[in-house]
């Protein structure tokens, strides 16, 4: 989905959905906020990217208190064509992170899908001795967040 379109609706249109499907689709939606970095992150990734659910200011609050936490160097997202679309970090260096790290889930994922079809990459971490790298994969985004591993 972009931000600019609202999300299709299944009870909407010739099927006739009707209060059932209403409730199911409701129940399929992500709530809370998102309180944790490594655990909860990969869970709660659509609630951030879905932005036309929730006001843009309610997005960036969510981006501000993951960059709050300690330790925490950066974040970005980072669309499916591998472009940034917000980073805290400055743009070259984003621009090098969101090419690479690109690049590296898509490998990861197609590695974890020869191993087993049925099965799809969630997270990745990857710790070095200076930063320690969360990537958050969905369907349209990644969220990424670099923080200090010592932290």
């Amino acid at each position: 989905w972009r931000c600019s379109r609202p999300p299709p609706r299944p009870w909407d249109g010739e099927r006739g959905g009707g209060p059932s499907c209403r409730a199911r689709y409701r129940a399929r939606r992500p709530r809370g906020l998102l309180t944790g970095v490594a655990p909860r992150l990969r869970s709660k990734v659509r609630w951030v990217l879905w932005c036309s659910f929730f006001p843009q200011a309610e997005v960036e609050e969510t981006l501000k208190r993951i960059q709050s936490h300690k330790g925490v160097i950066a974040t970005i997202v980072i669309n499916a064509e591998g472009i940034p679309v917000r980073t805290t970090l400055d743009n070259s260096t984003t621009v090098q992170y969101a090419a690479l790290l690109q690049q590296l889930v898509m490998k990861a994922r197609s590695t974890v899908r020869d191993i087993d079809p049925q099965n799809d990459l969630t997270f990745l971490r990857i710790r070095s001795k200076k930063h320690e790298i969360m990537v958050a994969p969905d369907k349209d985004y990644l969220l990424v967040v670099v923080q200090n591993p010592c932290e």
